[in-house]
């Protein structure tokens, strides 16, 4: 069976949107330019190859590429790039782009099935997949249930995404490959936990953490990282020292995700402030604040889980982490976990330049405001 190339070439297409806000640091700014050019000559190729097959075929093409050329934030890829580059890698070697475009593409697939798992509204400051096509189900009164028809085609769209990311990935090829197939099982595993912690109600911190471990933390920056240096030729070596910087980032990355669903601007992070709090997410942040109260505060927590939960309601829970100190706690745990991984880097056998990207990358992380 043949296989459609995908190509690497100047693609005539319009310009794509900024990548990062201007705020992002130079060690994210100049990967994310090369990622966002790879990806939208993948997509305009893809676009243009099933638009000769039926014209119906270009709507999820579309869809896919208005997720992944929003305003994502690149780390993945940096992260990849600089384990890359760190571990001897030549800057200008086309696989590592390739590389990094695999994993925006992955994050798309676990945003849209995520989105379809928990009935999320919006994303990227955008209605979810899903619902777009709820809606044009049912405006244009097909038959069937549109909410089926909508989930149906949102899995089938973060499936082509998949499909998309390991066909750049295997071009990338190299040690790399193992990698991939490992943090693609953890991710599902993660995401399976968080499914179930959600359910149950879990506010057990231990499980919490390793939730946020599994399902983001790991596939973010220490995975990323052991590819770079895979492709690079060096993983067997660099695996310990790159885990005892991505390990604990990871799950910085992930603390500051809770907290800014809770603390951070509705504008910029590009989803409704509460979202977790309305799905009731077993995260460490709400741990903390289960541990930290009493009986008095047992109604309010009892809300936690509830779609009608409403915005005075996100505003009281607010209000409580922060009286508690459970949010206090969860800035101090961020820190903690950043010192941790620039410490580690500090000790790494990396690059100079290296080595300095993956502490301003650390910072960024660790303060970023969406």
């Amino acid at each position: 069976m043949s296989v459609s190339p995908l190509p690497r070439g100047p693609v005539e297409s319009p310009s794509p949107p900024p990548a990062a806000a201007p705020t992002d640091p130079p060690s994210l700014l100049s990967v994310a330019a090369r990622v966002e050019a790879r990806l939208v000559g993948l997509l305009d190729h893809e676009r243009t190859r099933w638009a000769q097959v039926d014209a119906d075929l270009v709507a999820p093409v579309d869809t896919l590429a208005d997720l992944v050329l929003a305003s994502g934030k690149r780390l993945r890829p940096a992260f990849c790039y600089w384990g890359f580059v760190g571990a001897g890698g030549d800057p200008d070697d086309a696989r590592v782009v390739d590389a990094g475009a695999a994993f925006e593409l992955l994050q798309a697939f676990a945003l849209i099935h995520d989105d379809v798992m928990d009935g999320s509204a919006t994303r990227r400051g955008a209605r979810t997949a899903h619902l777009q096509y709820v809606g044009h189900h049912a405006g244009a009164g097909w038959l069937g249930e549109a909410r089926r028809f909508g989930e149906g085609v949102a899995i089938l769209i973060g499936n082509l995404a998949h499909v998309l990311a390991d066909q750049l990935m295997r071009e990338a090829a190299g040690g790399g490959l193992a990698v991939w197939d490992e943090l693609r099982l953890e991710l599902n595993m993660g995401q399976y936990l968080d499914m179930v912690g959600t359910a149950r109600r879990d506010t057990d911190a231990a499980r919490a953490h390793l939730v946020a471990r599994y399902k983001s933390g790991k596939y973010t920056v220490e995975r990323p990282l052991h590819v770079g240096a895979a492709l690079a030729g060096r993983l067997d070596e660099l695996a310990g020292p790159l885990s005892a910087y991505g390990d604990p980032l990871g799950e910085a990355f992930q603390l500051r995700d809770d907290l800014l669903d809770v603390f951070g601007d509705e504008a910029l992070i590009g989803k409704p402030i509460g979202d977790d709090l309305r799905e009731g997410k077993p995260t460490p942040l709400m741990a903390a604040t289960t541990a930290r109260c009493d009986a008095r505060h047992a109604p309010l927590l009892a809300r936690v889980g509830r779609r009608d939960l409403t915005a005075a309601e996100v505003g009281a829970l607010r209000d409580l982490m922060e009286e508690s100190g459970a949010r206090a706690e969860l800035e101090s745990e961020v820190a903690h976990l950043t010192a941790r991984a620039v410490d580690a880097i500090g000790r790494a056998p990396v690059s100079v330049d290296a080595r300095r990207a993956l502490v301003e990358l650390a910072q960024f992380v660790a303060t970023r405001s969406r």
